[in-house]
């Protein structure tokens, strides 16, 4: 089934903005979250298909939020793309680990993101 709810998490009211409109413009339906607790409750209440997740928030940073939805039986199942200015390859590396899916650098190219979508949907 390919994806079309998806759940960004992102401090950033910029950020939020740009892949709000990437997604948008290509028929996702999104909800965003401000922080990683905001996203728990989110994913709780109505689980999307996919979540785009920032490392660098307030509170829960995005590798601790990302081991809690993968370690959680009733959310594992969903897939997480980190979006993040970390760029160094341990960080990468590590958000894997986490049990992220993929690992995109902002600012977020467009094409890029749709595409890593795809293989997932």
């Amino acid at each position: 089934m390919p994806i079309q709810k998806v759940l960004i998490v992102d401090d950033s009211p910029t950020e939020r903005y740009h892949l709000t409109e990437i997604l948008v413009k290509n028929g996702f339906s999104v909800s965003v979250a401000e922080n990683g607790e905001e996203a728990l409750v989110k994913i709780k209440a109505d689980k999307p298909q996919l979540i785009l997740m920032d490392v660098v928030m307030p509170g829960k940073n995005g590798f601790q939020v990302t081991r809690a939805i993968t370690r959680d039986p009733d959310t594992q199942d969903i897939p997480i793309i980190i979006c993040t200015s970390k760029d160094q390859e341990t960080d990468r590396i590590w958000g894997l680990r986490q049990g992220a899916r993929d690992y995109l650098i902002k600012p977020v190219d467009a094409t890029e993101l749709l595409a890593k979508i795809a293989t997932l949907g």
